[in-house]
């Protein structure tokens, strides 16, 4: 009975592997190389297959290994205030223009002006860019808090809304809200940050600081 699921173990190998190499986030290529490897050995084992279990078992290591640096790297991370209208950031805008449009689509430069504006340094390198509008009452309405597609890991959120909430607090935030999100990526990240669903608005999502 068992040897007819044999065949569907290999399927669902090659599927890990596929998505592994058309992703372009180094932490889900490692995961979904990693699923693929455990399917693959499980497929080989059935047969059985010693050449495929041996080569999937050596590459599961180096799969764990990679992952086990990926978590366990040391980096600096750094938060700077900005206006909105630097040259850098201005670039910055422009070439991920396409990829922030799938993120937040209303979003406009013109909306940070005079806005809670700054950018999360990760080893020097500009992965992150954060824009709010800081009501009286300590709501800050999201305008864009956009990261480089390969620094989404949880780190640069959890940079901000753990490192530096005392630094959000001393702008006078004691939420954050989003009116609306419209990526589901996105949403899921809200979710592992602590947000919540508002009961009045299920489009509005809220994290307390306090």
């Amino acid at each position: 009975m068992i040897e007819n699921f044999v065949p569907w173990f290999g399927y669902l190998a090659s599927f890990f592997l596929i998505l592994a190499l058309i992703t372009n986030r180094d932490l889900k290529f490692r995961w979904f190389s990693l699923s693929g490897n455990i399917s693959f050995i499980v497929y080989a084992s059935l047969l059985p297959s010693i050449p495929v279990f041996i080569t999937n078992s050596i590459l599961l290591v180096i799969n764990i290994y990679y992952l086990n640096k990926i978590y366990n790297k040391k980096e600096a991370f750094e938060l700077l205030e900005i206006n909105g209208n630097e040259p850098l950031i201005l670039k910055f805008l422009d070439f991920h223009r396409d990829d922030i449009a799938g993120y937040f689509p209303d979003f406009r430069i013109e909306q940070m002006e005079g806005q809670l504006n700054f950018v999360v340094l990760r080893d020097l390198v500009t992965a992150n860019i954060f824009s709010a509008h800081v009501q009286p009452n300590g709501d800050a309405i999201i305008n864009i808090n956009y990261t480089v597609a390969r620094y989404r890991d949880f780190k640069i959120g959890k940079y901000i809304f753990d490192k530096e909430k005392d630094f959000l607090l001393s702008k006078n935030v004691t939420r954050i809200i989003y009116n609306e999100v419209t990526n589901k990526g996105h949403l899921q990240y809200l979710k592992v940050m602590g947000f919540y669903e508002d009961a009045t608005n299920p489009k509005k999502w809220i994290k307390s600081l306090t």
